[in-house]
């Protein structure tokens, strides 16, 4: 007799066990009202008086599917991000709200709209991780009343129009071809200043300038090619170029005026 009155007692007694795992939490509701939180582990609970709810209480990686928005300065964009959050507080994210898995995507889904819609183009292209800890922050705000806390988004993708795509192309092309010009022309405004200063130099000392050509000749004759090299003393290059002026100022005197 004593075993019939137990037996309905072990079975109730197993009935209401329940394992926790390390991550998980659990909200126990006692005839609808919400009663307690328990902590992994085996815990037990009344049956059909309790109910218990587990909630996850890990970081969850949720993709943003791509969202069609304009931005500040009228560009059509398509952009894709991601979302890290966790639960804080089981028992806001249950009473709180409803699915709050898909609150927060929701959440998401608006605060990127908006986020992206008040700048430009080129502040979403080159400010990625400034726009994505703004964008956290407002999610964070919202989400903060549910007991569910945002770690990280991540925009992580921004397609445009192939039209915009081929004119950001172009305009990157005219100022590499800008950019290599510019510094083209300072390394000949650097070699003429180092010409000049050679040159007056080697004006200063004529030993200098004899210097320069026997090394001049053994840089050819390095090359071993057939080139006929006919050495002229200065002095001929010096007597010609007085006769040149002479012969000018000759002219000059003798033309009628």
């Amino acid at each position: 007799m004593i075993l019939y009155f137990l037996l309905p007692l072990i079975f109730i007694a197993v009935a209401g066990l329940r394992v926790l795992q390390q991550y998980q939490r659990g909200l126990v509701f006692r005839l609808g009202r919400y009663s307690d939180t328990r902590e992994p582990g085996l815990t037990w609970i009344i049956p059909g008086i309790d109910r218990m709810q587990t909630v996850d209480m890990r970081v969850v990686t949720q993709d943003i599917e791509p969202q069609e928005t304009m931005t500040n300065d009228n560009v059509p964009v398509k952009v894709r991000a991601v979302v890290w959050y966790k639960v804080v507080n089981p028992q806001r994210a249950i009473i709180e709200v409803v699915r709050f898995e898909d609150a927060v995507r929701q959440t998401a889904l608006t605060s990127l709209r908006s986020v992206m819609g008040q700048h430009s183009l080129d502040e979403l292209l080159k400010e990625q991780e400034k726009l994505s800890a703004m964008l956290g922050e407002i999610m964070d705000k919202v989400t903060e009343p549910w007991g569910v806390e945002v770690d990280r988004v991540q925009i992580k993708d921004v397609e445009i129009p192939q039209s915009m795509q081929r004119a950001m192309a172009q305009e990157a092309e005219a100022h590499r071809e800008k950019r290599a010009r510019i510094i083209k022309a300072e390394a000949e405004h650097e070699a003429a200043l180092k010409l000049t200063e050679a040159a007056t130099l080697m004006a200063k000392t004529p030993m200098a300038i004899e210097l320069r050509r026997m090394q001049m000749l053994t840089e050819v004759g390095a090359e071993q090619n057939t080139m006929t090299i006919v050495m002229m003393p200065s002095e001929f290059v010096t007597a010609a170029s007085a006769y040149a002026r002479m012969v000018d100022k000759a002219d000059v005197d003798t033309t009628p005026r």
